[in-house]
């Protein structure tokens, strides 16, 4: 069965519960779509507010500030809000994802270096008390001589399970993150045999149907095509619209291609983005290359445009044309956002050509 462009939003809109706002916990929903991504703090509590109904912020600073949620290096070695038991599983299946993400930038640097003796010494300063990453260089500096500290500190968390503290991660907090490691934190081991297949399961469930390429790209594991193929016994297969194999689990929704789809804002980073080596399925024609760096509008399930909260502003950037009763839908939807993220009395909304946010953003080529 030859699934289009459209069934591929339409399901993965579903799974990720952006057709209609679901009236679900926060830490259920983190479960669902197998962590968030939290580079930015305030980029989960946007991503939530945006598939829940009647999200309160204060579930989510709850969850992290009693340690059933942690902000801690997961997919593609980048930071992630997981839940304390999700995270004690995953990360084992992402060490290595983590390490060849520091290797591929500092192994020169790094060479000489014993990384295993480098990881003891990082794991007993976190543990006897926590400390931001450059703290952490400048400790092990003396110790291990030759990469810069900020290496070092580069280095420490990449190489252990680490997590950022709370006030970091709370709502509206923005003091530096301090870390250590998951197992101080939640006073419980991480889990002993990695095995990946539940986890990639479980992303099938949220974000397929997928190719293997589509794996590998929103989990950063090497061999996503044996992992495929060992699953293949439990998962049912399709073909997208070049020919690619897709694999899914039996029986995950796929609604109709015609199924309406509301306006959304997704914070920067979503993996509703980037959970795919092909995004065509969600990010429509003339979409800037650099696409990923910036807050999305999805209209008609597609990103059609960028956007930020200043001062009280949102502003709204789109590269893509959007009807008259769509802009009154983004317009819409964008007073309830800037009502919920503004952090002062809300002043309107602006929008602005695609232009330059401070770095250039050129428009794509329809494709």
């Amino acid at each position: 069965m030859v699934l289009d462009r459209r069934t591929l939003n339409r399901a993965l809109l579903e799974r990720q519960l952006l057709l209609r706002r679901e009236r679900r916990s926060a830490a259920d929903t983190i479960e669902h779509l197998v962590a968030m991504q939290a580079q930015e703090p305030p980029s989960p509590y946007i991503g939530l507010w945006t598939r829940l109904e009647d999200f309160d912020p204060n579930e989510l600073s709850r969850l992290v500030a009693d340690r059933d949620a942690v902000r801690g290096w997961l997919m593609r070695g980048t930071l992630h809000l997981a839940t304390a038991r999700d995270f004690q599983t995953m990360r084992p299946i992402f060490a290595s994802v983590s390490e060849r993400g520091l290797m591929s930038q500092f192994r020169r640097t790094l060479d000489g270096i014993d990384l295993a003796d480098l990881r003891r010494a990082a794991r007993a300063l976190v543990e006897e008390e926590p400390m931001g990453a450059a703290a952490i260089g400048r400790a092990l500096s003396p110790r291990f001589r030759g990469p810069d500290p900020q290496v070092l500190g580069y280095a420490a968390a990449y190489l252990l399970p680490m997590v950022q503290l709370p006030p970091r991660g709370l709502w509206r907090e923005r003091r530096r993150a301090v870390m250590t490691t998951a197992e101080h934190w939640l006073g419980a081991p991480l889990a002993e045999t990695p095995e990946p297949d539940e986890t990639i399961l479980r992303y099938l469930a949220a974000f397929g149907p997928a190719s293997p390429a589509d794996i590998r790209a929103w989990s950063g594991l090497t061999g996503a095509a044996p992992i495929a193929e060992r699953l293949r016994p439990r998962l049912r297969t399709f073909e997208d619209e070049r020919g690619r194999e897709l694999f899914d689990v039996p029986d995950a929704p796929l609604p109709d291609p015609d199924t309406s789809a509301p306006v959304r804002f997704l914070p920067v980073y979503d993996n509703a983005i980037l959970a795919h080596d092909d995004r065509s399925r969600i990010l429509a024609d003339g979409y800037p290359p650099r696409i990923a760096d910036f807050p999305t509008v999805l209209v008609d399930g597609f990103a059609v445009g960028l956007w930020r909260v200043t001062d009280g502003e949102l502003e709204i950037r789109l590269f893509a044309d959007v009807s008259e009763r769509d802009h009154a839908a983004i317009e819409e939807e964008g007073a309830r956002l800037l009502a919920f993220a503004s952090e002062v009395d809300p002043r309107g909304i602006r929008f602005a050509p695609l232009g330059d946010w401070g770095a250039d953003v050129p428009r794509r080529g329809a494709s």
